[in-house]
């Protein structure tokens, strides 16, 4: 198996496992190793794994791949090799495997499927009444939902609930009240046409007895204009026009008047003394109402004509414009405050999985025993605890459960000192480096092979103490392939003060199967 590890740059000490075939690395989120560095391409590159060997080749970067210092457009290469890319150095690095054959006896494969199926739909409803509206949400409509995430990210689904919340909750809210509003001016209007029908009546009363519709005065309607009279008709039973003047003895053809005419022709209607309103087109209004007159003969009030009016009023175009402006403002200022809640849902949601991530690599590298949170979020207990099995199962398949102490405190200040008594007898070149790679200590002579000196380089990362590139990357590939393989010692040469030096590596291995330390000596070549 073979795996990329970042050995100088931005992302440093991260490391890619590489699958047998092709693995492309760029920018670009659908390459099989997303690399977001600056300065590296959408593509970038390619390393494919074959029988035959391993191959990088270029993917027509902008800035080019260098494999050991010489540009490339395809070359073979082997474990070792480094790989520079703009603001990163990569190191090839081959894993031996270690195979763990585990015997354990399973159930029928479709009984576990079927169980599994039977656990994500919630089984059986609970018999009362408050547990079966609880099981119905969470195993009927929120499998909607979950059938919604499928095809769309968790983060999308949570920033289209939260405007659907604010759109509905503005329409709830604000809806009515607008429609109340507007409810209350349309009676005003109502009762303003309804007035005006009164007017006429009042001020025409000897002309409305004598049945003299012609000499009715309706003056005050012509000079009304400003107060959103539109139009107006007067008009006999049989729909002849009386006034205004200038539609004198004519039938009328206005739709509002006729509308009006038919609906109080109808025997249903014909005694009504309300007025009726017509909603018209452009926010406007018609309003209509009989006329009436008392009839000394029968004793009753009997309809002796119509008026019908045209209302253009601006109040209401107003407040229909008011109110569309008020429900816009709130409509905003819902989606902004809904993306502050969006944005504190998303993070306080987010941290505790980002969290969980990193204590789960610790515990992989043998750094922590456990993962735990500060952080309160019960629903992730479950999680933990099956991750934390999953820890001490690993932990119990690499080492011998003879040679464990359930008191030993993994640290590597333990393993470190014991590598430290071995420097002070040691008669060439040694460092001494930790779990994490960075340097405890080395001896003069190693001082000087290595051009490091110890008061100013002691507890810093071997990358960012040594001026070579290369010699860093060949130190970090011999402690992995030494941890990797339980400690074993690797070899490797590199040329120092212009000598040839061979340098070997021990790591020596925690209880947990990490390793806690590194042991490099440097051996001159002659």
């Amino acid at each position: 198996m073979y795996k990329l590890v970042v050995v100088g740059g931005k992302l440093r000490g991260q490391e890619f496992v590489l699958k047998n075939g092709d693995n492309s690395l760029g920018r670009d989120a659908s390459c099989d190793i997303h690399f977001a560095v600056e300065g590296v391409s959408k593509k970038h590159l390619n390393i494919s794994i074959a029988e035959d060997g391993l191959y990088v080749s270029d993917l027509g970067s902008a800035n080019g791949t260098f494999l050991n210092g010489k540009i490339i457009k395809k070359a073979a290469a082997k474990s070792g090799d480094k790989i520079g890319l703009p603001n990163s150095i990569l190191q090839l690095v081959y894993v031996q495997e270690k195979k763990v054959i585990v015997t354990k006896k399973i159930s029928n494969q479709r009984e576990i499927e079927e169980s599994l199926d039977d656990i994500m739909l919630g089984g059986e409803a609970p018999e009362s009444l408050v547990g079966k509206i609880f099981w119905l949400f969470k195993y009927k409509l929120m499998s909607l939902v979950h059938g919604i995430n499928q095809e769309y990210e968790w983060r999308i689904l949570l920033a289209i609930f939260t405007a659907m919340f604010a759109l509905v909750t503005i329409t709830l809210t604000i809806g009515p009240v607008l429609q109340d509003s507007k409810s209350v001016l349309m009676n005003e209007i109502k009762i303003r046409g309804a007035h005006y029908a009164d007017e006429i009546s009042r001020t025409n009363t000897k002309a409305l007895e004598q049945k003299a519709l012609e000499r009715v005065d309706t003056s005050f309607l012509d000079g009304a204009g400003q107060d959103g009279v539109e139009s107006y008709e007067l008009i006999d039973l049989d729909g002849r026009v009386l006034r205004p003047i200038s539609k004198l003895n004519e039938y009328s053809n206005d739709t509002v008047t006729v509308q009006i005419k038919e609906w109080f022709n109808n025997p249903k209607n014909k005694n009504i003394k309300d007025a009726r309103i017509l909603q018209l087109e452009g926010g406007k209004i018609g309003i209509g109402k009989q006329i009436f007159i008392y009839d000394p003969k029968t004793g009753t009030q009997e309809s002796v004509g119509i008026i019908a009016i045209r209302f253009a009023p601006t109040t209401l175009t107003a407040e229909a414009s008011k109110s569309a402006r008020l429900y816009f403002e709130s409509l905003v200022t819902s989606f902004l405050v809904g993306i502050l809640f969006f944005g504190v849902v998303y993070y306080l949601t987010l941290r505790p999985i980002e969290e969980l991530k990193f204590q789960i690599e610790e515990g992989l590298r043998g750094k922590r025993r456990s993962v735990e949170s500060k952080l309160l979020f019960e629903e992730l207990n479950p999680v933990r605890n099956a991750i934390n099995t999953g820890l001490q199962r690993i932990r119990e398949l690499q080492r011998d459960e003879s040679e464990v102490d359930p008191n030993d405190i993994e640290s590597d200040s333990t393993y470190v000192n014991v590598l430290l008594e071995f420097l002070n007898g040691a008669a060439g070149p040694v460092m001494v480096l930790n779990s994490e790679k960075n340097l405890i200590k080395l001896n003069t002579q190693a001082e000087d092979v290595c051009g490091i000196r110890l008061s100013m380089s002691e507890g810093q990362n071997i990358l960012d103490i040594t001026k070579e590139r290369g010699f860093a990357a060949t130190l970090i590939e011999l402690c992995d392939n030494s941890a990797n393989n339980s400690g074993t010692s690797q070899s490797g040469g590199y040329e120092l003060q212009g000598k040839s030096y061979n340098v070997f590596v021990n790591s020596i291995m925690g209880k947990d199967g990490f390793a806690k330390g590194f042991y490099i000596s440097f051996v001159l070549d002659n």
